[in-house]
């Protein structure tokens, strides 16, 4: 295993000095950091982290607004303290599918529901009743994942909304919310399953069959657009009098891809956090039916290109179990599971990870439990004594799970990957990787763990400095020239 190279770091040497802020929204915390270059070389610091959660009302989930934007609004006030200067500008990333429903005057109608929100689950069989999830693949090219936006929207149906209402994904409501034009920016929006595949237009087939309002669906924008300048109460703070506000790539995956220094064509990615998303970058979309039957994603990418991706579920299982056993007052961490895990041997049977039952929040060890028993498997024992066999199953389990999808994607794309490149927070799990580097016997290259903070950056750099194409926003070769030029900090 090695540290991703910073070769060609100085390509962006004799530049003026710029400072930048990306927040990066997450469903367990959120980022804001200040990025300071001097002309040479930069500095990135994380000068506010807060945690987010899902909130749980009358039994459904949602997120709390106010909490997210006041948490955004601290942390921006505290790089204005910290800035050597005026800040250039402001760009946001976050997951995607979860949205904010507006008003005519742009107040939120009520929190956001979380994509775990179990409702989507009658609205996506009922949705294919209308249109056949083949027909929706081959319009899109967008994995079938019961959250995604398409279906919650068909949800919403069933709530009696005011007439010229809208919707903003998260991360473009929050730019929104500071100030700037009400969008949709491209590899966020190709994740609702609303999106013609390889277009920046909205798929009127399907919009239309679902009885959703074309009206209500904001203009679709590249990564790079400069959505206009921060207002309201920050404005008043001299450091963001002129700031910009620039939609990166919003989705967080777009943004950590977008960082990934693979020069050729032979490297796969883990975007590696609480979802594991595996996949490789293409030049145009492919909806085979071979990617159909394999469920793999074509997402957005900067430039035009795609990431044919398959979300996996990932370290949210560990995340649940131990708040699990936290709840029974148990002392578990994630490096002391790490530790027990070394002197286990590797599970004799393992977790369908996959399953749609360990996609929801709480009691995750009986839901392991019920996922091994429906496929004929040995229980394993909920006593908190028992977490490092757990965290063994769901580690190996993750690992068998990646090396299936890489082998479907050289099937699929016909590539020979010779790389694969680990990013997120799962970069520094150690045993993780040396796992899927024995398992999948590839070359293993592990980026930083903050990859979605320096994509988002040095998308925001690369438009400042006037990177930018009409057609597709912002150019990827700038990015990837920013991108190590701060990886070299």
């Amino acid at each position: 295993m090695s540290v991703f190279t910073t070769s060609n770091a100085g390509d962006t040497r004799g530049t003026g000095s710029r400072r930048v802020i990306a927040v990066d929204l997450g469903a367990e915390s959120c980022r804001v950091s200040l990025l300071q270059w001097d002309g040479s070389d930069a500095a990135l610091d994380t000068l506010h982290r807060f945690p987010n959660h899902p909130v749980e009302r009358d039994g459904q989930l949602y997120w709390d607004l106010d909490r997210i934007c006041s948490g955004v609004e601290e942390g921006l006030a505290i790089c204005a303290r910290q800035a050597a200067g005026a800040i250039d500008s402001i760009g946001v990333d976050g997951w995607a599918v979860d949205y904010v429903w507006l008003n005519s005057q742009s107040v939120p109608l009520r929190n956001p529901f979380c994509y775990r929100d179990p409702r989507t689950e009658r609205a996506q069989l009922e949705l294919w009743k209308q249109i056949l999830p083949e027909r929706i693949y081959a319009l899109t090219g967008i994995q079938m994942l019961r959250f995604n936006t398409l279906y919650q929207l068909y949800a919403d149906q069933r709530e009696q909304l005011p007439t010229g209402v809208s919707w903003l994904t998260l991360p473009e409501y929050l730019l929104h919310w500071l100030g700037g034009e009400a969008v949709s920016e491209y590899t966020n929006a190709t994740h609702t399953q609303m999106v013609e595949a390889g277009s920046m237009q909205w798929c009127s087939e399907i919009m239309d069959v679902a009885g959703l309002d074309v009206g209500a669906a904001p203009k679709i924008v590249p990564p790079g657009t400069v959505l206009g300048r921060v207002q309201g109460r920050l404005a008043g703070l001299p450091e963001f009098r002129l700031t910009k506000l620039i939609a990166p790539a919003c989705h967080d995956t777009g943004s950590a891809v977008a960082g990934v220094p693979g020069e050729s064509d032979d490297w796969a990615f883990i975007s590696s956090g609480t979802w594991s998303i595996v996949g490789t970058v293409l030049p145009e979309p492919c909806t085979t039916d071979v990617a159909r039957l394999y469920n793999f994603s074509n997402e957005g990418g900067l430039g035009g290109t795609v990431r044919f991706l398959k979300n996996v579920n990932g370290m949210w299982l560990i995340e649940e179990c131990l708040r699990s056993w936290r709840e029974e007052r148990t002392e578990w961490d994630v490096a002391g599971l790490i530790g027990a895990c070394r002197t286990l041997h590797a599970p004799r049977e393992l977790l369908a990870v996959d399953d749609p039952e360990l996609l929801l929040s709480q009691h995750m060890p009986d839901r392991i439990n019920s996922v091994l028993r429906k496929h004929g498997h040995k229980e394993i024992s909920t006593h908190p004594s028992m977490a490092p066999h757990f965290a063994n199953l769901i580690f190996h389990s993750l690992v068998h799970r990646y090396a299936e999808i890489l082998q479907q994607l050289t099937e699929v794309t016909g590539k020979a990957l010779r790389k694969l490149f680990v990013v997120g927070g799962g970069s520094r799990n150690r045993y993780l990787n040396e796992l899927i580097r024995e398992r999948c016997g590839i070359e293993l290259l592990l980026g930083p763990v903050e990859s979605s903070t320096i994509g988002n950056a040095a998308i925001q750099l690369a438009v400042l400095d006037g990177s930018v194409e009409p057609d597709w926003g912002v150019r990827p070769d700038a990015v990837a020239k920013w991108s190590r030029a701060i990886a070299a900090q």
